[in-house]
């Protein structure tokens, strides 16, 4: 696989989508490399990476390192049936807040893929990737709260199971956090669902 010519397509990319200045670090090759043989399913290099192509990817590291980009960079190496969405996890919990209940069934079923905003195959299940995982709050419906993203992943992971839903997040939270926000059930089966990658914990914030 050619890495060095994805790393310049990528950048190239991603100068057209988030402004002249962007630019791959060296520091972020091996990680990009990681996510590239994954997203182009390349059964010999995620083998060599130790990365499952039946799971999902779990992307973290620090604010502002680049998770977010290097996921929406992703899915230009993918077909439009392959492809997949991004979703802000604070925009979920204001669907929320709008709409309630209906919004968990709305990230982990097929009732809306009518609605979904790029071509799909209707016989396979969606996928999403939420962004920015933790950020989000427990919210209150008619007096009742709920852990909307928790939700969302344990539906999600029924679907994991039964047909291969795959699911994509990003994060700035530990392990040890996201137990602690999420529950122990759901940290559970997050292991079964995603591949964890990770940046470094000194990783730069590119924002400055």
């Amino acid at each position: 696989m050619d890495f060095k010519q994805h790393f310049n397509n990528l950048e190239e990319r991603g100068r057209q989508l988030f402004g002249h200045n962007f630019q791959i670090s060296p520091a972020d090759h091996d990680i990009l490399k990681k996510l590239i043989a994954y997203f182009l399913c390349s059964a010999e290099q995620t083998s060599h990476f130790q990365i499952s192509l039946q799971k999902g990817i779990l992307l973290t590291g620090p604010v502002g390192v680049g998770k977010t980009s290097f996921m929406t960079l992703m899915r230009f190496l993918l077909s439009k049936q392959q492809c997949f969405m991004i979703k802000s996890c604070r925009e979920v919990t204001f669907e929320f807040i709008k709409e309630g209940y209906l919004v968990i069934q709305k990230y982990s079923t097929y009732s809306f893929a009518r609605s979904y905003p790029i071509e799909y195959d209707p016989r396979k299940p969606i996928t999403y990737c939420f962004d920015d995982l933790g950020t989000e709050s427990s919210l209150k419906y008619y007096g009742n709260t709920c852990n909307v993203l928790g939700e969302i992943l344990l539906s999600r992971y029924d679907h994991f199971i039964s047909n291969n839903m795959i699911t994509h997040a990003t994060t700035n939270l530990s392990a040890s956090e996201l137990e602690t926000l999420y529950g122990n059930r759901v940290r559970s089966r997050m292991r079964e669902m995603f591949n964890l990658l990770s940046f470094e914990k000194g990783a730069e914030d590119k924002r400055k």
